[in-house]
């Protein structure tokens, strides 16, 4: 398995179409994005779609990106778009992501990343905590957790 930068790949329109497959609605806004090249209106200049692979297949992705779905705020980066495909659940893969926000966030001397969501128990299993509740875009409360960089 490969985690790659989506932008940094000659093939872009494959991942893309591997993104589409995901059975969740905000993987679907992300190919959006992608595809309409307003990616970086919507998350800032310098965010990175990360793709877990194996071989052709894709596995799972995620962003790292200035900005996620609780703004405005001044909380940043940020750890979105979080998705594991079905038939992939249960083996810590996204751990593998993790890793390598981790890596990019000690490379631009980042020391913590956020994360909006309404799972419990996900992200504690990564080191993260959950720090408090704000609104999304949408109006709707979300759980944000911090990923302290060390």
């Amino acid at each position: 398995m490969q985690v790659i930068n989506f932008f940094e790949s000659d093939r872009q329109e494959h991942w893309l179409e591997e993104i589409a497959r995901s059975d969740w609605g905000a993987g679907a806004f992300l190919r959006e994005l992608l595809g309409g090249g307003t990616f970086f209106d919507a998350v800032g200049e310098g965010s990175r779609v990360l793709l877990l692979t194996d071989g052709d297949e894709l596995i799972s992705f995620c962003t790292y990106a200035q900005k996620d779905d609780i703004q405005p705020t001044e909380l940043t980066p940020w750890m979105g778009f979080v998705y594991t495909f079905p038939k992939h659940r249960g083996h810590r893969y996204v751990g593998l992501l993790i890793e390598e926000i981790e890596r990019l966030a000690r490379q631009e001397r980042v020391t913590e990343v956020y994360i909006s969501t309404n799972h419990i128990g996900l992200y504690e299993k990564y080191g993260c905590e959950y720090r408090t509740q704000l609104k999304d875009m949408d109006g709707e409360p979300s759980r944000v957790y911090v990923k302290r960089i060390e």
